[in-house]
Formats: structure tokens, sequence, C-alpha cells
């Protein structure tokens, strides 16, 4: 099967490539930084609110696919600043029922826009 690109109005590339992939199987979402579609800008707050913004992004792009967050296996998230780990987990846990899809936390140096947290993720059809 040819990849299948998704997309959604509310979530923003901000280079060349696809909001997700999918290849039959599984979909495959990039990285989505905070950006409320509303302004265009980073969403105002926190990390646990940047973490919202993403998890929105990245669940409307997963929407265009028929998919949702019950069909999300596994995630990566991404943290300019490792001292945010239990603000982010605080917001991650209300964005996902057990069992929580398998996950890796990373600490960076930056990322685009100057974003607290950049989160991808993989999701399996049914």
């Amino acid at each position: 099967m040819a990849r299948v690109a998704l997309s959604s109005p509310t979530a923003s590339a901000i280079g060349p490539y696809s909001h997700a992939i999918d290849d039959g199987t599984h979909v495959f979402c990039s990285g989505q930084t905070p950006i409320d579609p509303e302004t265009g800008g980073l969403r105002e707050g926190g990390v646990g609110d940047q973490t919202h913004q993403c998890f929105d992004n990245l669940f409307a792009v997963l929407a265009d696919g028929g998919l949702g967050p019950e069909d999300v296996v596994k995630v990566n998230v991404y943290l300019t600043d490792m001292n945010d780990f239990s603000a982010m987990n605080e917001a991650y846990t209300t964005r996902f029922e057990a069992p929580q899809p398998a996950r890796t936390t990373v600490g960076v140096a930056a990322l685009p826009m100057n974003a607290c947290v950049e989160i991808e993720l993989v999701a399996k059809r049914p």
C-alpha cells in the first residue's frame, strides 16, 4: 500500500513533512508542537497547557484517519526542560485511558518556535 497522508486544518506543519502517514496498519504522526490554530502561535501557559495543545493537534490528525486516542500504541515526548516532567505527566495522564500507550520522554536542547514540548505518536488500526 502506498503512503497516504493525513492532515488537519488545526495542526501546523512548519517544514516539508506530512502531519501523518497511514500505511494501512499504522498511522505515524509527525511531532506536533503546541501551536494554537486560532492564533498561529504557541499556546500560552505552562508546559501542561502546551502538552494539551500538542494532543489536541495530534488527535485532530488521527481523526482525519478515523482513529482516536484509544488507538494510540506509542508516544514520544520531547521536553526542553526535564524539570517540566511532572507538569507534562499530569496533563498527559488525562489524555488516555488504561492501559496507557508505551512512551518515551527525552530531554532536548531546543524545539521549533521555542516550544517547551513536542509530541509524536503511532496509532494502530483496529
